[in-house]
């Protein structure tokens, strides 16, 4: 499931809560590392629908969950909290 008002700020965040580098993103993700890097520095609304879906996507495979609302965030998944 995509995400489409993702953040650079919740890119980070996520990127935390799984121990993943932007590398490790880049390649989850099947976009390129500069693409990863831009979309945390100036934000992801700059780039393609189809980028955002990726990472959005590859991060929540990896464990995250998105909120939204009044203050947008991210949590790890019960299941991947217990998993250590």
């Amino acid at each position: 499931m995509s995400y489409r008002h993702l953040t650079a700020a919740q890119m980070r965040a996520a990127r935390g809560l799984l121990d993943w580098n932007q590398a490790d993103l880049a390649k989850a993700s099947g976009v390129a590392l500069s693409t990863v890097k831009r979309m945390e520095s100036v934000g992801p609304e700059r780039s393609s629908v189809e980028n955002i879906d990726k990472v959005s996507t590859a991060l929540e495979e990896g464990g995250v969950t998105f909120t939204n609302g009044g203050e947008p965030g991210v949590k790890l998944r019960k299941d991947e909290q217990n998993a250590d």
